[in-house]
């Protein structure tokens, strides 16, 4: 990795105009609109960029000290804002050049709001970092970043021993959009939140949780400030907003539409040694692989999120793509045709009769998530394996597009299973999976069966999914 060094930002703002090119002079002279007293920013970029060959997708990370709002009681802190994530140059090095009618690049770049400490004079350089490792996701993935969003991080974003592990992402209260020659460029702010925080948002969503982080002032305050020596969550400060998450997932069911996740599952309809086989993990030393077309669908349900006024519908295998200029996230679902699934005419849909599906404890106990927050709201929710081609995905009667159906509720198209469940079922299991939602240690292994219903559900310790034969 290259070496991350902080320079004074006068080089930008001296240089010569073909050095300082029309994308970056216009998300300049937005942050000169805020910071009018501070032209000169401190400055964090990478020895060789990103259209060079180095490692690091943004130029430039700009680091201003804000004073904050006395009458909004928002505290000082310090505010981090990238350059490189729209189209700073228009001639394709980095970004292909699609005109000023749509996003700059891939239309958004990243903001952060850190609390001054008492006695510090220049602000840490470890949020740089920590930017250009999710502009490097955004990069590699193709995935765009939306508001409401979260961020599973699992991990201190200092490298402290801060409870800070996660991140969820907010429109920046102060930087407003621009509009540049390359398109329109947004600015998403990364707000530092605890684990207890970070699940509250995929079992409810992420905007709830950040009107609730809004009115707690040590958790952030109106322009969500993040203190990375906060010591308690939001549930811990005000017990009270535990129930309006409830209430809220009760009324609005979750966001959150699929995770990668440990997971295998197991067609009990036939025995394994039988060579058509069509168990996600196979005998054979080769799994089974998905198809591209299959690929396809399970990213466009990933991509799917929450749909309030229309039903849920899942996207034909053998469908297109509409055309877009970037790829939308995994979990921002906008509304498609309604059209049947049309099966790959090289992979054959099977109905079976009997299933086991296994999950590792993370994955485990997302389950009354999936049922109580998707299912029971008429949408559906996949687990797509971290180890293969495996996915699962759980639907409710509401679903359109499913290839599983109330006459044949399991159904594989080859590696993706497909699980249909009506409201009654879901209720039963949602009442027999309750030990799943605990926040004690569960003890595993953990069997349930639905010997009536043929299906069976184990929770496995992770070293379960080290071997190729689960």
């Amino acid at each position: 990795m290259d070496e991350m060094r902080p320079t004074s930002g006068a080089a930008a703002h001296l240089g010569l105009a073909s050095l300082f090119p029309t994308g970056l002079q216009a998300v300049y002279a937005e942050c000169r609109r805020l910071y009018p007293d501070q032209v000169n920013p401190l400055q964090v970029t990478a020895i060789v960029k990103y259209w060079l060959g180095g490692p690091d997708p943004l130029d430039y990370i700009s680091m201003y000290r804000n004073v904050g709002c006395v009458a909004q009681d928002v505290q000082e802190h310090w505010h981090y804002i990238s350059m490189g994530l729209s189209d700073l140059y228009g001639d394709n090095r980095v970004h292909e050049f699609t005109g000023p009618d749509g996003p700059s690049g891939f239309g958004f770049e990243l903001t952060f709001r850190l609390k001054r400490e008492a006695g510090e004079t220049a602000p840490p350089t470890w949020p740089a970092e920590l930017m250009q490792g999710l502009a490097r996701y955004v990069f590699q993935s193709e995935n765009t970043f939306c508001s409401g969003d979260h961020i599973s991080w699992h991990s201190p974003l200092d490298n402290s021993e801060s409870r800070i592990q996660h991140m969820l992402l907010t429109e920046d209260p102060q930087m407003q959009p621009v509009l540049t020659p390359f398109g329109q460029v947004n600015f998403l702010q990364i707000v530092g939140v605890c684990t207890e925080e970070l699940q509250a948002a995929q079992q409810w969503n992420g905007q709830g949780i950040l009107d609730l982080l809004r009115g707690v002032h040590v958790a952030g305050g109106p322009w969500l400030v993040t203190d990375m020596r906060r010591g308690e969550t939001i549930f811990e400060i005000d017990p009270h907003l535990q129930e309006r998450v409830e209430k809220g997932i009760e009324a609005d069911g979750s966001n959150l539409s699929g995770v990668s996740a440990k997971c295998v599952w197991d067609d009990l309809s036939r025995p394994p040694e039988d060579e058509d086989d069509s168990r996600s993990i196979c005998i054979a030393s080769q799994p089974r692989r998905l198809s591209d077309k299959d690929t396809e669908q399970i990213r466009e349900a990933l991509r799917k999120g929450l749909e309030i006024n229309s039903k849920s519908v899942l996207p034909p295998i053998g469908g297109q793509r509409q055309s877009h200029d970037r790829p939308h996230r995994k979990d921002s679902l906008e509304s498609e045709s309604s059209a049947a699934i049309v099966p790959h005419e090289l992979v054959r849909t099977r109905q079976l009769e009997s299933v086991h599906l296994k999950f590792n404890q993370e994955s485990g106990t997302l389950l009354p998530l999936c049922l109580r927050g998707r299912l029971l709201h008429g949408r559906h929710f996949t687990y797509k394996s971290i180890n293969g081609d495996t996915a699962i995905t759980f639907v409710s009667t509401g679903v359109e597009g499913a290839f599983a159906t109330e006459e044949h509720p399991y159904a594989a198209h080859g590696p993706w299973l497909q699980i249909l469940l009506t409201e009654e079922f879901v209720e039963q299991m949602l009442g027999e999976l309750q030990d799943l939602s605990s926040r004690e240690e569960t003890k595993l292994p953990k069997e349930y069966s639905w010997p009536e219903r043929k299906l069976k559900i184990s929770v496995l310790p992770d070293s379960a999914f080290d071997s190729p034969l689960q």
